[in-house]
């Protein structure tokens, strides 16, 4: 590579188009919601999210034992995330100045967070994570995250993303930009910073995905607003020579090994209490449980609805056979939802009481012959 590396040129911020020009945070939030892309509040004025409350903050509290969301609070980040429109309208209805963060992982998308801060560039081996680079090449220039993108680009023989018109793509603040891409498949794509030891696509590129979020565009913090430039404002499937860059530099988790998967403890203590510690019927419902909260593994299809809908069949079946009462059952179902797709009650309660109803006409009888 020869010639000396200049700051990419980057498209004028567009006026008028989505997510609508100077809405409000909530107006943000709900276009997020109806693209399936799970929010959370951001402190006001800020990119980060706000303090836990003083409980969840407490040792040992988990955003998976919060009572906060339940009484309608907000609390745990991105954890909390959710495409509830109802929910949506109560955070931001209570905090209007709130920001918004989209939960990455759930949503399903990989995004490309390039920095543009005034750093002098390490040795020309940590540029380019694993890639060698040459001492004839000549780096001239080279000072962002820009740079070592399109270096990566150029000797993959391929685009450059943050020049890429036919993504989702967005100017921060400070003068960077975020490339949105939907991952290519339901593993979960992971997180990096461009400075990482463990895992770093290139110097100044951080990657956002499973286990992060990043700031919507159209927020605005004390620094500046995010805004969307170039032609579209919806994400392309991440290419697949970035995919196995990603994979590469290690951004995709080992493989499981395969097994039998438990029940999480919060389902399973709501088996053994509504069946009251009777094996035959934790045994039975044991099994379509831990495939319905499996699902939590992948944040996207997986067979949610219909391993939910054959669980609450089981569930109904014990309830019409009188082993369960009606509301145990949908506490248990209920419960192994909120592990595999917390923030969307609504549509598994409706799930549940489909498969219930269906159940409820086939009586399970437990521990009898014949």
């Amino acid at each position: 590579m020869s010639g000396e590396l200049r700051s990419p040129d980057l498209a004028t911020p567009r006026t008028g188009s989505e997510p609508p020009a100077g809405g409000s945070s909530l107006d943000t939030a709900l276009w997020c919601a109806e693209r399936g892309w799970p929010v959370h509040p951001l402190a006001a004025g800020r990119k980060t999210p706000p303090r836990n409350c003083g409980a969840c903050r407490s040792p040992g509290h988990t955003h998976g034992d919060c009572g906060c969301l339940a009484a309608g609070n907000w609390c745990h980040g991105f954890h909390a995330a959710t495409l509830d429109p109802v929910r949506i309208e109560q955070w931001w209805g209570k905090n209007p100045a709130s920001g918004v963060g989209v939960s990455c992982g759930p949503a399903g998308l990989v995004i490309i967070d390039i920095d543009a801060h005034p750093q002098t560039p390490p040795a020309r081996n940590r540029l380019l994570p694993g890639i060698p680079i040459p001492d004839q090449a000549d780096l001239t220039g080279l000072a962002s995250g820009f740079h070592t993108l399109a270096l990566l680009a150029a000797l993959r023989g391929a685009p450059d993303p943050a020049a890429d018109e036919d993504t989702l793509r967005v100017r921060t603040p400070s003068g960077g930009l975020h490339v949105w891409y939907e991952a290519p498949d339901a593993r979960a794509w992971r997180c990096s910073t461009g400075s990482g030891s463990t895992r770093a696509l290139a110097w100044q590129v951080d990657v956002r995905a499973h286990g992060g979020y990043i700031v919507a565009p159209g927020t605005s913090t004390t620094a500046g607003t995010y805004t969307t430039l170039g032609p579209t404002s919806k994400p392309a499937r991440l290419p697949s020579w970035l995919a196995a860059e990603l994979d590469r530099t290690g951004h995709l988790p080992t493989p499981p090994r395969p097994g039998p998967r438990p029940v999480p403890a919060r389902a399973l203590q709501a088996v053994l209490a509504a069946g009251g510690g009777q094996q035959h019927i934790t045994a039975a419902l044991g099994t379509v449980l831990a495939e319905v909260t499996a699902c939590a593994e992948t944040p996207e299809g997986a067979g949610f609805s219909g391993k939910l809908n054959r669980a609450s069949y089981t569930a109904g079946g014990l309830v019409s056979a009188g082993h369960l009462t009606h509301e145990e059952a949908e506490h248990i179902l209920q419960t192994a939802a909120d592990v595999a797709r917390p923030g969307q009650t609504r549509r598994a309660a409706q799930i549940i009481r489909n498969g219930m109803s269906a159940g409820l006409r086939r009586p399970l009888y437990l521990g009898r012959r014949g």
